[in-house]
């Protein structure tokens, strides 16, 4: 299970330090691609396939499901930890994200998120403003 906030920088060659704590799921390859708010979505291997066996089952006469499996999967990039436990980031994926240098990686169960700092700092204030009515609002959900 992936958990936990980190903050890091992209270097100058734009690599990103994983976090110790997220290398061993992800570990030595994993996907990352455009993902929904703003970030990118990190998936191990695994979790990856998992993904696609559900993209392929949606009906290909569904504009919507085009279109959602086009932007994933045109976005999606293998990507390998160095020996520093670093990875490239394509500029596509920078550029997708807005990450001008500092980072928020976040663990979300079976997905890393990786954040600019400003948007995730955006994200979190709205999140943390409106948390009492969300969480009633999943309360149909079973939580």
């Amino acid at each position: 299970m992936l958990m936990g906030e980190f903050h890091h920088s992209l270097d100058a060659k734009g690599r990103l330090i994983i976090p110790a704590k997220f290398r061993d799921e992800l570990n030595p390859t994993f996907v990352l691609t455009r993902g929904m708010d703003g970030c990118l979505f990190g998936y191990p291997l695994s979790e990856w396939e998992k993904l696609q066996e559900k993209l392929a089952a949606l009906p290909l006469t569904k504009k919507d499901a085009r279109t959602f499996t086009r932007f994933l999967y045109s976005a999606a990039t293998e990507c390998e930890l160095d020996r520093q436990g670093r990875v490239n980031i394509p500029k596509s994926l920078i550029g997708h994200a807005g990450i001008e240098k500092e980072c928020v990686l976040v663990g979300v169960s079976n997905r890393i998120e990786v954040w600019s700092a400003e948007r995730w700092q955006d994200f979190a204030d709205k999140a943390e403003e409106n948390f009492d009515d969300i969480s009633e609002n999943l309360m149909d959900f079973g939580l």
